[in-house]
């Protein structure tokens, strides 16, 4: 396994899947990047996203309340597991968005476990959090 060319992959896969919401909601697309059993944990919805459907719903609902101005992603690291089977990705983001006319930039960090099916990968499960104040 060339580690170095497997990062590369499943950083290409995160990024693509990041354009889908950040560039434009672009659902079916966004579909094509989430594992049908996968979880997410974010901040605003209690509990877990548990599902394709309701991970799609929830970035579906942020994207259509909010206007994305600017996103960059910073900081990656990719450690991947069980032969090259499955990776956890994690970086830094800034995000810069409007909820009606309120504008906020918002600093936080990302954590994607990804699994390969086939030729592709998968998020399976993703957790972000703001960054905390220091």
């Amino acid at each position: 396994m060339d580690a170095q060319k497997v990062s590369t992959e499943i950083l290409a896969t995160i990024r693509a899947m990041n354009r889908c919401w950040t560039a434009g909601w672009h659902e079916e697309e966004f579909r094509h990047y989430i594992h049908p059993d996968a979880v997410a944990i974010v901040p605003a919805t209690p509990g877990r996203l548990t599902g394709r459907d309701a991970y799609v719903a929830g970035w579906r609902g942020f994207c259509e309340a909010a206007v994305i101005h600017e996103w960059h992603e910073t900081d990656h690291t990719v450690q991947i597991f069980a032969g090259g089977k499955s990776a956890v990705v994690t970086y830094l983001f800034t995000i810069t968005f409007a909820l009606g006319s309120q504008k906020q930039t918002m600093h936080g960090r990302d954590m994607f476990f990804l699994v390969k099916e086939g030729r592709r990968w998968l998020v399976a499960a993703d957790q972000y959090s703001p960054e905390p104040h220091q």
